[in-house]
């Protein structure tokens, strides 16, 4: 390996202990720095940050455009409603909240990629089951729309959802920080899982077949199966994003299914910077709190603003407040390596050192 991979590689893992480092002093110290009301703003956060991992992941990486996101982050968050009401413990619903959207994104995937459907398809076709399921889970209002003891509740939602409890211990549940842990330490989590995952041969497969498809089937991989996996984690994330989003406010109704969840996120990664994973947590928290800011005042609509800020990052910094933060770095340090070459050739000869005499 050459020095310059060497150094690649260093820089990267240097990075990534220092993302990691940095959100590990987020998960310990917010709490002794923020009261209860600011824990609650971090955790929807940290929420809506694991979301826009999942759609950074597979639109970014994969070259998967899901323009219905919302619908695993909702089946998510109502997988673990039913289940935490039904079963009294959280322990099992949390793992349910994350493998019902990915046995979902599996069975929908598969007709999707191995039925050869084009990019552009698999875009309306996330889009229209976001728009199903918000219209069922919409339409099922009265005591006969339930799953064993927990009632859908249709446009009204689903109140006072149990929050996750001790493992084992169904009477011993988060309060507030507690919940702020398990949402802040979700997120480092996945995204020191999704760097591992990028940095293993499976990732690097997958942004091959992003690159070139026909290349990478060529050598002989299945890009089918590749482009199902990922959207498999992908949906099995945003349904975890979904687990903590409910656990956030106690509460879950259709509206989370609704096309501006899914507009919201790809927001996220187009300000963050799309083919990033830092990006997307950037843009994230960046959009969520101005949205949360836009939610106090009423001289401007909130949706309008997301409509403005999503125009002017596409026509100003196409790619992203991260990679365009990288390149003006990178340009800056071109610049001074002349400059600090000119200064060397500049030096008097008196400052340089004398070569020995020989002696004849």
């Amino acid at each position: 390996m050459t020095p310059v991979h060497l150094s690649a590689r260093r820089r990267s893992g240097l990075s990534f202990l220092a993302v990691v480092g940095a959100g590990l002093a987020i998960l310990f110290g917010a709490p002794h720095l923020v009261g209860t009301y600011g824990l609650v703003q971090l955790t929807l956060f940290a929420a809506v940050a694991i979301f826009a991992l999942s759609q950074g992941f597979v639109w970014g990486f994969a070259g998967i455009m899901s323009f219905g996101q919302a619908a695993f982050l909702g089946l998510g968050a109502y997988a673990y409603a039913v289940a935490a009401i039904d079963m009294g413990d959280s322990t099992v619903p949390v793992l349910i909240s994350v493998a019902v959207p990915m046995l979902f994104a599996a069975a929908l995937g598969y007709f999707m990629f191995y039925g050869r459907i084009s990019d552009a398809y698999i875009g309306v076709i996330t889009l229209t089951v976001s728009v199903i399921l918000f219209q069922l889970t919409n339409a099922t209002s009265g005591s006969q729309y339930h799953i064993g003891q927990a009632e859908l509740g249709g446009f009204n939602g689903m109140p006072s959802v149990p929050p996750i409890n001790v493992p084992g211990m169904p009477d011993d549940q988060l309060d507030q920080t507690g919940i702020w842990y398990v949402a802040m330490g979700s997120l480092v989590v996945v995204y020191a899982f999704l760097r591992a995952l990028l940095a293993s041969r499976f990732g690097r497969v997958v942004v091959a077949i992003r690159e070139n498809e026909t290349r990478a089937q060529l050598i002989g991989y299945d890009p089918r199966l590749y482009k199902l996996l990922s959207f498999t984690v992908s949906a099995g994330i945003a349904g975890l994003a979904g687990c903590i989003y409910v656990n956030w406010g106690g509460f879950i109704s259709p509206t989370v299914f609704a096309l501006s969840m899914s507009a919201q996120v790809i927001i996220f990664v187009l300000v963050g910077g799309l083919g990033t994973l830092l990006g997307p947590i950037l843009g994230a928290v960046l959009i969520q709190g101005l949205i949360n800011a836009a939610g106090g005042q009423s001289a401007v609509d909130p949706n309008l603003g997301l409509g403005i800020i999503l125009v002017a990052f596409v026509l100003l910094i196409p790619q992203g407040l991260l990679p365009t933060a990288r390149a003006l770095l990178a340009r800056a340090g071109s610049r001074k390596e002349p400059a600090r070459a000119a200064a060397e050739t500049a030096r008097p000869l008196a400052a340089q050192p004398l070569a020995p005499e020989t002696r004849r």
